[in-house]
């Protein structure tokens, strides 16, 4: 398995912090360097609302971990500098990142905002040996734009994004596969890529406890315990084992929308929620499909006259959440609608866009639990068939609970 191929995963070194400490000492060259005090970035110092998105070392000092509330962390840190998140200033920084890869490679993956895999396979040759290829490549990140990355050298891109998470920050690792078994084997099996909290909890139990030991395990009682494709899955990983090529990035779809005619002319405002309702499920289906968000939904309505209605709103945050969708659509109908009768409803999502955004603490514990059920309503369509899973109110009812005909192609 791509024996021949050279991988690079280049991973900047707590991003966020990084490029506030940058622009800050751009703008401002007598203030102080976010990245040698306790500082982090998330939510709003004065309020106290939110999580950590990204942390300094010296914050790392007192405790402060990702995802933790900013209270808690303010807690452990009285003098703690706390920077609201500047997610425009985040993408800038990031293009100009990847301008730089462009000189080393056309195949490039954007893995997120601060995470890409270059595959140097056809063009290392060019610049000679791949690991001093790679420390040229770090600093001139850092000499150029001002912030550190570190970098994965492998053969495919697990274990390239495996080296780059190896000791931090500026740092070049190799996870060739004769030093799996000295440097990924001996690691705790959490670290694995895929081993995710409740997978791990089931290793503990089954005596599993390093990645060396899950790659020994009988094959077949790993599977039995986690599932066919995810214990082959995790067995393939923990033995380096990864073929997925690099993706090279496409350009976004400008919309998703879905519309569908009714077979009779519709006046209940119950069942033109419905049929909203059916929509909104395909539309965001297709969203987190292509681990894609839209900031804007938009509905539309032809009357049994043939008069159209369009109308549209922005949301406070970007989603590929059903519920979130289908709540703005009904607001949509019930600002747009005067009672006529209605014979297509259409819902379309637009600016799209791949990036998340910043929300309270109990904002996003409520938009984890929606996004949690989607993907557990997504597992199961998948496995089998849109019809294994249905809403309630779709059980007695002639609406299809994901009707809809594509009202815009995806562009490829």
């Amino acid at each position: 398995m791509g024996q021949d191929r050279l991988i690079y995963h280049i991973d900047v070194n707590s991003a966020y912090l990084s490029w506030e400490a940058v622009e800050r000492l751009k703008t401002h060259q007598d203030t102080v360097d976010l990245r040698d005090i306790p500082s982090i970035v998330g939510g709003n110092q004065k309020t106290r609302h939110g999580i950590v998105l990204a942390k300094s070392i010296p914050a790392k000092k007192f405790g402060i971990h990702t995802a933790e509330p900013i209270r808690d962390a303010l807690i452990k840190c009285p003098q703690l500098v706390v920077c609201p998140p500047h997610h425009d200033l985040y993408e800038r920084y990031s293009k100009a990142m990847r301008k730089e890869f462009d000189t080393y490679t056309p195949v490039i993956e954007k893995y997120s905002v601060d995470e890409c895999f270059l595959d140097m396979t056809e063009t290392i040759g060019l610049f000679g040996e791949p690991v001093e290829t790679a420390y040229e490549l770090k600093d001139k990140i850092k000499d150029k734009l001002g912030f550190t990355v570190n970098v994965g050298v492998a053969p495919n891109k697990l274990l390239a994004k495996m080296a780059s998470d190896f000791e931090k920050p500026d740092k070049v690792h190799t996870l060739f596969y004769h030093e799996i078994e000295q440097k990924m084997w001996p690691l705790p099996v959490k670290n694995l890529f895929f081993v995710g909290r409740s997978t791990y909890k089931k290793l503990e139990k089954m005596g599993i406890h390093t990645i060396g030991e899950l790659a020994q395990f009988d094959l077949e009682l790993l599977q039995y315990h986690m599932g066919s494709k995810h214990g082959q899955l995790i067995h393939n990983y923990a033995n380096g084992l990864d073929d997925s090529p690099v993706e090279e990035e496409q350009v976004l779809n400008k919309g998703y929308g879905n519309s569908t005619t009714t077979s009779h002319d519709v006046t209940d405002r119950e069942e033109g929620c419905k049929f909203l309702l059916s929509l909104s499920e395909n539309v965001a289906a297709r969203l987190r499909y292509d681990h894609v968000k839209a900031e804007c939904i938009c509905i539309e309505l032809k009357t049994s006259t043939f008069r159209k209605y369009s109308h549209q709103k922005t949301l406070l945050t970007a989603t590929d959440i059903t519920n979130d969708i289908y709540q703005a659509a009904v607001e949509l109908l019930d600002e747009v609608w005067k009672g006529e009768p209605i014979r297509l409803f259409g819902v379309r999502a637009t600016n799209i866009t791949e990036e998340s955004y910043q929300l309270g603490l109990f904002d996003y514990q409520k938009k984890q639990k929606l996004e949690n059920m989607d993907k557990a309503i997504d597992s199961i369509r998948n496995k089998y068939g849109n019809d294994a899973i249905k809403r309630a109110s779709f059980l007695d009812s002639e609406i299809k609970h994901m009707a809809g005909r594509h009202s815009e192609k995806k562009k490829s």
